[in-house]
């Protein structure tokens, strides 16, 4: 009974608003109190921002960079509030730290032109795993509002010779538009995805982690943003052009008049030339 009802909250959750969706989590945790613990841990919320005090420079904060109350900053490697015995990378993957921040926060300033993005990493037994996210929020010019927020947690399991690796990606993208125009008035539009990709690739210095992991998460970006676009605003088109036509019903009603007319005379005339024949 309770894998089932976990089943339904989580299908529940996947078809509500994700601009809405720790509102929804909080009211689905009262209803049945029993599988908190197994929502908080399954679904993804909306990223929140925080700003490291050191170098005044803002950071995404998530369950993955949380020990306790506090959150570690990816810029200074400092908790906030201030945590004497937190969870930190080792000195290796720390360097790594800091060079994938730098590197996806050029990926996130060419594709999303603004936004926030952090990366962290933390060790495994053979190898390391970490998270890259990313947030872009509408500012809300054009009547339009929206928000995009991607989550990809990657698992890194480095092979013995060291010359290649296994890396397993899961992405979750959430997507929220609002537009409130006056012909149309107030429009919501929103959905999430996750997906998965697991491959194997060449470690060196042409191809560092770095490379292998930017590769997989630009390519599956690619593809949740294309399958975004087709199905939510592809089949929204659709729904809305099968709802109103831009023609009145008279004229119409003229069009298939005339297209009954014309089937009727190619019949006419084919038959007439059977019988001739």
């Amino acid at each position: 009974m309770t894998e089932l009802k976990l089943d339904c909250a989580l299908d529940l959750m996947r078809r509500l608003p994700p601009q809405q969706i720790e509102k929804n989590l909080i009211d689905l945790i009262d209803l049945a109190p029993e599988l908190c613990e197994e929502l908080l841990s399954s679904v993804d919320q909306p990223l929140k921002i925080a700003r490291d005090k050191e170098n005044n420079k803002e950071y995404l904060i998530c369950d993955y960079n949380r020990d306790a109350d506090s959150y570690r900053s990816p810029w200074t490697n400092t908790y906030d509030p201030p945590l004497e015995d937190g969870q930190m990378p080792s000195e290796r993957l720390r360097k790594l730290e800091i060079e994938a921040n730098y590197a996806f926060d050029q990926y996130r300033d060419m594709y999303y032109e603004g936004g926030v993005s952090s990366v962290y990493l933390w060790d495994l037994e053979h190898g390391f795993a970490g998270v890259i996210l990313i947030k872009k929020a509408g500012d809300g010019s054009k009547t339009i509002r929206g928000c995009w927020d991607s989550i990809h947690v990657v698992e890194v399991q480095e092979k013995s010779t060291g010359r290649t690796a296994h890396y397993k990606l899961t992405s979750t993208a959430m997507l929220w538009l609002q537009t409130n125009k006056t012909g149309s008035g107030t429009m919501n539009l929103g959905g999430s995805l996750t997906r998965q990709l697991e491959q194997d690739a060449p470690v060196s210095e042409s191809s560092p982690h770095i490379a292998n992991i930017g590769r997989m998460v630009e390519e599956m970006e690619n593809k949740i943003r294309n399958t975004l676009n087709e199905i939510y605003f592809g089949k929204t088109k659709d729904i809305v052009n099968g709802l109103r036509s831009c023609q009145s019903l008279a004229d119409q009603r003229q069009q298939a008049a005339m297209k009954q007319d014309l089937a009727a005379a190619i019949l006419k005339r084919n038959v007439k030339t059977e019988s001739k024949e």
